[in-house]
């Protein structure tokens, strides 16, 4: 079962086409990995999912709705790659206004910041966070309301490893309970970390599947390697 179904997506931004005839499954609870180099269309691809991209033509679907509908307003948490907090109120009081935008229940904030590692910050103004701490309150608002898919666009950028791996380690808890993660990065060694991927490169699917299968198909004994493998045969 798919969580997610793009068939024949074309985008075209400042008219320079950014994905080109694209086609790709996500599987329903599994930690999906969206990887490629700056530049590949990443950003674009997710904002089409959630439904705040024109497309050109194609089609996105999502849980079985048209990619944007009204119905997937509480059932998909989506996190920018920029944060998307205000500055001037702490992290507990984001949480609480944005709780009441999605009708989301108040005593979810204790849960979700403590998910992230934030309960230190927790009454702490978000403007004077680091980034990534700032980058974490993002990805707690989207935890908000349980939602079925989680959209998260490279949410681990600029996080010490620790917390890295303490966050890899929620998403695949929140897959083992039902929910759906789509996980972009430009960062080779996170692939390892994902049930599946799907590989971007000039807007277009260069290959999806497991991170063995990928290994396999190209004889690579590394992501990075299988990537460059993939790259070679389509430009061959």
């Amino acid at each position: 079962m798919s969580a997610i179904e793009v068939s024949g997506l074309d985008v075209v931004r400042g008219g320079a086409q950014v994905l080109h005839d694209l086609s790709c499954t996500v599987p329903a609870g599994t930690v999906t990995g969206l990887l490629g180099p700056s530049g590949s269309g990443k950003t674009t691809l997710i904002r089409s999912i959630v439904g705040v991209q024109r497309v050109a033509g194609g089609e996105v679907r999502v849980l079985g709705e048209p990619a944007g509908a009204r119905s997937l307003r509480n059932r998909v948490g989506y996190m920018t790659q920029a944060p998307s907090v205000y500055g001037d109120l702490t992290v507990v009081e984001n949480l609480r206004f944005f709780a009441r935008v999605i009708g989301a229940p108040q005593a979810a904030i204790g849960a979700v910041v403590s998910a992230v590692s934030l309960d230190a910050e927790a009454d702490r103004v978000v403007s004077r966070l680091s980034g990534g701490q700032r980058a974490r309150v993002s990805l707690a608002v989207a935890l908000l309301g349980d939602p079925d898919l989680l959209v998260l666009d490279e949410p681990t950028v600029g996080l010490d490893p620790v917390l890295r791996r303490d966050l890899w380690q929620l998403f695949h808890a929140l897959a083992g309970g039902g929910t759906t993660l789509l996980v972009s990065s430009h960062v080779m060694d996170e692939a390892d970390r994902c049930d599946t991927l799907l590989l971007l490169r000039g807007g277009a699917l260069l290959a999806q599947g497991t991170p063995a299968e990928l290994r396999t198909t190209t004889r690579a004994e590394n992501l990075d390697e299988a990537f460059l493998r993939l790259v070679e045969r389509e430009t061959a």
